[in-house]
């Protein structure tokens, strides 16, 4: 069995730059967004055992709420295959979920990989999800002769519970951003400014989850939020909203406590914190650190083309564009996030 590592983390936190930086070493295969393209799907609940087929179609079936987005216009820039379409296309049957953004980042031939892991999954034997997940990862792994595999999915600590009882002997990386920053990003990015606005839906209904609206739950809501469960909106509702920044700062700090509390209680050997920061100051110490923690060789050579890729210009935009009294709110609102990062892991 290769290594596994999940990289966990709020997300708008450096950690697609660092998916690209980890797709350029020669051992490590590098999976793009995988758990937010299928994750939900392709662990189903109170099932013990799935079949080959099932596991594909989890894999095939386009993202309810991407799929969603990208009819109503509303694209994010993670979705790579939007940018260079294949044979699939939102209005046909839809993006498949691999393809969205896990695929196009280890091919310029999408389709073609899809194709060969159809080929190959459909006849698996009925077992648990997980070990589906797992032999997915060794095939692709062999495929291109990668010894590693790191996972990395924005807004991703939530699931890190999950992924410790399904993979036991995985690791995680918890990736972490200044929090103004991060909430900055977060605000001018449309994915987050929908998951605010569903977060929003969830509170104001009651709902833990979407398939317990009722179509009373949604009579209930106002006329600039209903329209959001549609298969298809205006995307104005989304893009052209004014959202106070405090909601993005109190996401922050909540993805973050859960992240820390999550790798507080997981043995030293199998965690590692990563700052953004860190990296863009001493970016061949922390690459070197994190190589020696996913198992691989830190070389030269990978090491002076993944320095290219840093952009230290995005350290301190909150900073640089907010008001002082914007800042003020902003870094209140990011200071429960903060305070749980200053107690370190025992």
């Amino acid at each position: 069995m290769r290594s596994l590592t999940f990289v966990i983390g709020t997300g708008r936190s450096g950690s697609t730059a660092l998916s690209r930086i980890l797709n350029t070493h020669p051992d490590v295969l590098s999976l793009n967004e995988y758990l937010a393209s299928v994750g939900d799907a392709a662990f189903p609940e109170g099932r013990g055992r799935i079949s080959g087929a099932e596991f594909w179609e989890a894999l095939f079936r386009p993202t309810p709420y991407f799929a969603s987005m990208i009819r109503s216009g509303l694209l994010m820039p993670e979705f790579l295959y939007t940018r260079r379409p294949g044979r699939y296309t939102a209005r046909s049957a839809g993006i498949p979920a691999l393809s969205l953004m896990v695929l196009p980042h280890l091919t310029d031939d999408p389709d073609g990989l899809l194709d060969e892991i159809r080929a190959s999954v459909l006849d698996w034997p009925d077992r648990p999800a997980a070990e589906h997940h797992e032999a997915l990862f060794e095939w692709l792994g062999g495929r291109w002769g990668r010894t590693a595999v790191v996972e990395r999915s924005g807004y991703s600590t939530g699931w890190a519970p999950g992924l410790r009882a399904a993979f036991p002997h995985a690791k995680f990386v918890h990736l972490l951003r200044d929090g103004p920053d991060c909430a900055l990003s977060m605000s001018r990015h449309p994915g987050y400014r929908v998951i605010t606005l569903m977060r929003e839906i969830k509170e104001r209904t009651g709902v833990e989850n979407f398939g317990d609206l009722t179509d009373e739950h949604v009579r209930s809501l106002p006329p600039d939020l209903a329209p959001l469960l549609d298969e298809r909106f205006d995307p104005a509702l989304v893009r052209d909203r004014t959202f106070p920044l405090r909601r993005f700062g109190a996401l922050w700090s909540e993805l973050v406590i859960q992240g820390a509390r999550f790798l507080d209680g997981l043995p030293a050997a199998h965690r590692m914190a990563l700052a953004y920061e860190d990296l863009l100051d001493s970016p061949r110490e922390e690459l070197t650190r994190l190589a020696t923690f996913v198992g691989v060789e830190p070389s030269r050579q990978w090491l002076d083309g993944a320095c290219a890729q840093l952009d230290p210009s995005r350290r301190g935009s909150a900073g640089k564009q907010l008001t002082a009294a914007e800042l003020d709110e902003l870094k209140e609102s990011c200071a429960p996030g903060v305070r749980a990062l200053e107690r370190k892991p025992s």
